[in-house]
Parts: structure tokens; sequence; C-alpha cells
């Protein structure tokens, strides 16, 4: 909405300021809320789009305890988007990805939220991660009615209810969980112990494994906690070695784990060690070297070190390009998600809209899109992505074997 500059050509009081009128309907205008006065950046009235831009927000850690997720995450999207914008962007928009590190922290993705949506003005949001941090940043999503793309969390909480704005690339920590239960099932190892993060993604978990496992004929013998972003894991450790399990289940990011393994294989414990995706596993691995052979990860992507498929070695000849980076999962997690956005931007049209973002999004299917090797699916009812689910361990020296 524009206000015309003419107005103090016409009637009103003798000698009346109608400049400083302009002004002051102009700051009126500039304190509306932002879903109402916010749509004045792109050339067709859309925050976040311009005729030569399409920049997108992200709040993920980058530094702290899980630094190296966020990283991993950016580094596998940045090196698509790359590649879109050298061969001239989405409909002439070159992809711009704007970062802010919440350290995984809620209180910073809820700040960094509203600045993005806000202040930045962005026009769809891209790869957080975590669950709590996604959970508080959820206010603010739905306030502005943006969506969110490809959230590094698997969590039902994201998923039930459905809710229209949000897109995932990775199947649910639900599907993970049962990939898990049932290997463990089928190794003969019964006793099961959970070390989990006290927030909403360890408690969530810990009641489906303590739903789950019994179906499996597994037997959940202890668990303990620890607080999110720490590594303190000494008590934690004597609690668990006190409940002689066969298996470890880990719910927490790399740090906190690669402390737990070296922590009762230092006591003498002999069992075995199983993570969830989310935990990071080129970290994990790095942190535990020879210390960490035999634990086990699922995982929500194929094998990135080995091209068996065509999106393996599109990510791997991508990473060329970025020196000094490794590939890893959560690396082709964000490639494959930059991937797929790219296509709905592409789908949307050169008249971008949010609402027209998802529209195309939904229409994405394994029949219409040429996903490398990974299918993906979405429909008007159901932004799930992705059931691949695959397990992993960690061999000599470090290396993953699958």
């Amino acid at each position: 909405m524009g206000w015309n500059w003419q107005l103090g050509r016409g009637g009103g009081a003798p000698g009346y300021p109608w400049r400083v009128l302009g002004l002051t309907l102009l700051l009126c205008q500039a304190a509306l809320p932002a879903a109402q006065a916010g749509r004045v950046h792109g050339s067709n009235g859309v925050n976040g789009v311009s005729p030569t831009e399409i920049i997108l927000g992200q709040s993920a850690p980058f530094s702290g305890p899980a630094g190296e997720l966020g990283r991993d995450f950016q580094e596998g999207a940045q090196s698509y988007f790359a590649q879109v914008n050298a061969r001239g962007g989405v409909h002439g928009r070159r992809v711009r990805l704007l970062s802010l590190d919440d350290r995984y922290e809620p209180e910073r993705a809820a700040a960094n939220t509203q600045q993005l949506i806000w202040r930045d003005k962005v026009f769809a949001l891209f790869g957080y991660s975590g669950t709590p941090t996604i959970l508080a940043a959820l206010p603010a999503i739905r306030e502005a009615g943006i969506p969110l793309f490809a959230p590094l969390s698997g969590a039902i909480a994201l998923r039930q209810p459905f809710n229209r704005l949000i897109f995932h690339v990775r199947a649910s920590y639900l599907r993970e969980t049962e990939f898990l239960l049932r290997q463990l099932q089928s190794t003969g190892r019964r006793r099961v112990a959970v070390f989990y993060q006290n927030d909403e993604l360890g408690k969530g978990l810990l009641d489906i494994l303590r739903q789950r496992a019994p179906v499996y004929g597994l037997a959940l013998v202890g668990s303990a906690a620890i607080e999110r972003n720490s590594d303190a894991v000494a008590a934690a450790a004597m609690e668990l070695l006190q409940a002689h399990p066969d298996v470890v289940i880990q719910v927490v990011s790399y740090q906190p784990a690669a402390a737990m393994v070296a922590r009762m294989r230092a006591a003498g414990y002999l069992g075995g060690f199983s993570h969830y995706s989310f935990v990071g596993s080129t970290s994990l691995a790095a942190r535990l070297k020879n210390a960490g052979v035999g634990a086990e990860v699922t995982q929500v992507v194929p094998f990135p070190n080995k091209a068996r498929l065509p999106i393996v070695y599109e990510y791997q000849r991508a990473m060329t390009h970025t020196p000094g980076i490794d590939c890893n999962f959560t690396g082709l997690e964000g490639y494959i998600a930059a991937r797929a956005l790219v296509e709905g931007l592409r789908r949307a049209g050169p008249n971008l809209t949010r609402e027209g973002l998802i529209r195309a999004l939904e229409s994405i299917t394994p029949a219409n899109y040429e996903g490398g090797g990974f299918s993906l699916h979405f429909s008007r009812t159901d932004h799930s992505g992705s059931d691949f689910v695959d397990l992993t361990a960690i061999g000599a020296g470090g290396r993953f074997i699958n």
C-alpha cells in the first residue's frame, strides 16, 4: 500500500503541514504488523523476492556442542545452491541463504526466527536443526504463515497434527525407532538402556522406546538423562552400568554420545551402542576413532561415500568444489533438501508467492520428480517426504561401513 504525496494539494486547514502528515502516515504503516506491512521488498510485493534474488532464512547451531551438525547441513545445501546460481538461478533469481547461529538453544532459535521473518523479511525458512529449537520457532512460523522446508528433525510433534507450513525430507523418528528395534531383535540383544537428552526430543523418544521395545521382545532395563549442550556424563554412566544392558540407545548429539562411549568402555562395558541419525555420524566417529568400532547409527539418507545412486554421485561432484570438506550424511541431507526446494521454486513459476511455493511442493511425487534415487512424496494432506531408513556402523579407523 502506497501513500499519495498529492494529499497536501487538497483542502484542509490553511497552512497544515501536509508533508508531515504524509510522513506520519508512512511511519504508521511501518508500525503495522509485518504480515500486513512487510510485503514491500519483491517485484511482486512478496518478502524475500526481488527481480534478481530469493532469500531463504535458516536458524541452526553453527557453534557450540552441536555446531558441526548445522555446518555440515549448510555446506551440503550451499553446494547445490551454488550450482543453481551459476546456471542463472531460478527464473532468473539467485538463491541466497541467510543463516543465523542458535547454538542449539531454543530461546536463540525463537529470536532468530523473529529476526528472519520480521526484520530480514526472508521468503521461506530452510534447514532448521533440532526438535526443541524448531518447536520454539513454531509460534512465529504460524503467525507469519511462512513455509519451513527440510527441518533436521524427525519429531512427531512437527508432523502430528499436520502442519501445512512444514515440509520434511527425512523419515520420522518413529520410523527410525522401528527400524532400529527390528535390528536389535535380530541380533538377540534383549536388554536395552537409554541415554537421552532431557528435553522434548529426548523425553519424546524415551516414551516411544518404552512403548515399542516390548513389541520386539526387548526389555527397557534403565535410562539416564543429560541436559542439552552438556557432556557431563559421569553420573549417567554409573546409572547405565548398574542396569547391565546389552545395548545403550543414545538419544543425544555427538559430543555427549562420544563421552558416554568413552566413559563406559573405560569402566569395562562390552555391550553395544546404537544412535539415531541426528547424532552427527561423522562428528561422532571422528571423536571415537577405534573406540567406536561396532557403534551403530540409523541413517535417513543413502551412504554418502559410495556413489551407488545418482544423487550421491551428484553430491560428491558438488563437494569437489568445496576444498577441505568431506562428504558426510548430514551434508548429503542438506544437498537433497536444497535440490528439492529449488524444484519447488521452479514449479512455482516466476510470479513467486509463499502459497504458490506450498502448492508447487505438494505436487512433487516419485512419478514426476527425478530425485536421483532418493524418492520424495508430498501431497495436500501429507508432507512426510521420505520413509528412507538405513543402518550403518563405525568400523576401524572411525570409517563408516554399510
